[in-house]
């Protein structure tokens, strides 16, 4: 079966498309990718969608607009990605654009409610392609107990799990997650959570202070003097000490944490800022393996995808906080698994699974209750 996966991530730099040949069941399934494209977002759609996430205000008719063009910025990418792999798609899974995620319960109008809001009309994109749709994955994790994320380990344990070695997978994105998978071990032994920001905060602090989206190659933070006062600051948030299952967003390292790091870091040179907030990913990486990771087995490999990737600054600090833990650096394309491709390869296959009614979270990863089968499904 050729599945289409699409993904948006809380950066909101733009759509990530994989089309893949699927095959198999469960942990049994085999899969051959065939093509996968970025696509970036208009800027003044990414605008909009920075301007809604975790909003204190906004307007309905806002957010209802906006559910129905992603739909269509979705679909066109979705259609030009399978042109290009010269691929016959019969079923998509779409992550959505995330606009707001609450994994832990909290007080709201008499009751504790934990919600979250992936945006991008299903049925819309159903009708475009003219093959079903599964999205808004999150939401039945959440029904079952779980926290809606992280959702990639299932992905994680499928491609990359190993008999002799066990492996931390380090995803970098605009949030950072990873999936420790002890050698040999069943899915339920797998441990994935949340580490902190990846690259939102630098991302942030680059596009007020320079102007620009990215710090490309890390070039500004190579320049800079990172303040360890200010990183020792930021780790002593009470997110970093909570355990696992956890999971953050731009509700934890959004424009309010950005003013508040900036304050902190006062007069500072605007190098020397973004070099801090580099470092403040990498700290943080570093402390969630020493505080939640190695106590629970040996691992060796060390398997970093995502945009962060490419930021070669932030993997030198990165290497620093993890090669002395005793791990070897990887990236997943050594191992098979194009970087840039798998979180929409994770969503093709997520949905792949809801197509043939299979569970398809990790309870251990999400704090869920129970294997729970995931999204929900539009037809043409």
């Amino acid at each position: 079966m050729i599945v289409a996966g699409v993904m948006s991530g809380t950066s909101a730099d733009g759509i990530n498309v994989a089309i893949a040949e699927i095959m198999g069941r469960g942990f049994g399934t085999r899969l051959r990718l065939l093509g996968h494209h970025e696509f970036r977002f208009p800027a003044a759609v990414r605008r909009k969608i920075l301007s809604l996430m975790n909003a204190d205000r906004a307007r309905v008719s806002d957010l209802s607009q906006l559910n129905f063009l992603l739909a269509e910025l979705y679909a066109t990418a979705v259609r030009e990605s399978a042109r290009r792999a010269g691929a016959k798609v019969a079923l998509a899974g779409c992550h959505g654009q995330t606009l707001y995620h609450q994994g832990e319960a909290t007080p709201f109008l008499g009751a504790r409610i934990a919600s979250t809001w992936q945006t991008g009309e299903g049925s819309v994109l159903a009708a475009r392609l003219g093959v079903p749709v599964v999205s808004d994955f999150r939401t039945a994790d959440m029904a079952a107990g779980g926290k809606g994320a992280p959702l990639v380990p299932y992905l994680d344990y499928l491609l990359l799990r190993h008999r002799r070695r066990g492996r931390v997978v380090q995803n970098i994105g605009g949030i950072g997650n990873l999936t420790a998978i002890p050698a040999g071990a069943p899915p339920e032994d797998v441990i994935a959570f949340d580490t902190g920001p990846g690259n939102m905060v630098i991302d942030q602090v680059v596009e007020k202070l320079f102007g620009s989206r990215y710090d490309r190659d890390g070039r500004i933070a190579a320049r800079g003097r990172v303040q360890d006062d200010v990183v020792r600051w930021a780790m002593s948030m009470s997110f970093f000490a909570q355990k696992p299952p956890r999971t953050a967003g731009r509700e934890e390292f959004g424009r309010e944490f950005v003013a508040a790091f900036l304050k902190r870091c006062g007069r500072a040179k605007s190098e020397d800022i973004v070099a801090t907030a580099t470092a403040l990913t990498a700290r943080s990486i570093g402390d969630a393996l020493r505080r939640f990771v190695l106590k629970r087995g040996k691992f060796s490999d060390y398997v970093v995808s995502g945009g962060g990737a490419d930021n070669p600054t932030l993997m030198r600090m990165i290497a620093d906080e993890v090669e002395p833990l005793g791990f070897t650096i990887h990236r997943s394309d050594d191992l098979g698994v194009p970087s840039e491709a798998k979180e929409a390869l994770a969503f093709a296959v997520l949905a792949y699974q809801t197509w043939h009614r299979q569970p398809s979270n990790i309870p251990s990863a999400t704090g869920a209750k129970r294997p729970a089968i995931l999204g929900k499904v539009s037809y043409p």
